[in-house]
């Protein structure tokens, strides 16, 4: 097996990234524990580390599985998992993209993997109502809380990616021509 590396950073992630979505049969398909079990061991004994899930594949099974594979052995895998599909029918705050159901969602998949921390957490996909600012912070937060290694964003357009990194880069220009006026203002009086 090959590594490279996840996007810009330098963690090292297997060329073959293994997809667990089947990992359960709540869907009326899909695999079961024992057949699971020996998808991921091939994949592990290949030299396989990047696992992918989300909170709602098999309605939770799948994390649950990939948290009991990887139990005792979690530093060897890069685990990434996905939020934004509604978790509880009936109720508009149990999916989407706002902080609300990212940070009940997050909880929810470290509990159900076993773990305190996933390596890659990906919004799964654009919900046309909440803000990127709104999804950056909360990612940030995570990132800064030690719950989130890194962070990506699936299916969304990229103009709505590109604005917020726009914004961003406009926010930290305003910043550094701040700074620049009241060292020059300090140079002025003398100080």
């Amino acid at each position: 097996m090959n590594y490279q590396l996840l996007g810009k950073s330098g963690l090292r992630v297997s060329e073959l990234c293994l997809g667990t979505m089947t990992f359960g049969e709540e869907w009326g398909w899909g695999s079961n524990k024992d057949e699971s079990k020996s998808v991921f061991d091939a994949y592990v004994n290949a030299g396989g580390n990047f696992l992918d899930t989300a909170d709602g594949y098999t309605n939770g099974t799948s994390e649950k599985m990939v948290g009991e594979f990887i139990r005792g052995r979690r530093d060897e895998f890069v685990v990434a998992t996905k939020f934004s599909f509604n978790q509880r029918r009936g109720d508009p705050n149990a999916g989407g993209n706002h902080r609300k159901n990212m940070a009940q969602a997050l909880h929810g998949s470290l509990e159900r993997l076993g773990t305190d921390y996933v390596d890659l957490y990906w919004m799964h996909a654009w919900d046309e109502l909440t803000p990127i600012e709104e999804v950056m912070r909360a990612f940030d937060d995570f990132v800064r809380a030690g719950k989130v290694l890194y962070i990506g964003i699936s299916d969304a357009p990229a103009w709505w990616v590109a604005r917020e990194h726009a914004g961003r880069v406009a926010r930290l220009d305003a910043i550094r021509r701040f700074a620049n006026r009241i060292q020059s203002h300090r140079a002025d009086a003398g100080t």
